[in-house]
């Protein structure tokens, strides 16, 4: 679960197991509401073994676009990132 306008890992829950669901959503609800003033939450799968790769990109308003690769956010802490490293290795060209 996570807050529709979250961030820094606030109003996050991981629920695992089916019968834990309506606390977590009661806790999240709180949570966004009390860091954000709305309680709205959207639900996305987890994935244990993901990395975080982000990819920046600016536009203008003449059409034109510039982007700054990649990079591994995959550190950690809270749903909080730590360590951010550019160029994320082990990412291939191709991708």
């Amino acid at each position: 679960l996570k807050a529709v306008l979250g961030g820094g890992g606030k109003g996050m829950r991981i629920v695992r197991k089916k019968e834990d669901l309506a606390e977590a959503v009661a806790s999240a609800q709180r949570e966004s509401l009390a860091s954000f003033g709305d309680s709205r939450l959207l639900v996305e799968r987890y994935l244990d073994a993901a990395r975080h790769i982000e990819v920046q990109v600016f536009c203008d308003t003449h059409g034109g676009a510039v982007h700054l690769f990649e990079r591994d956010c995959s550190v950690q802490r809270r749903h909080q990132k730590v360590l951010e490293e550019a160029p994320g290795p082990g990412i291939s060209p191709e991708l």
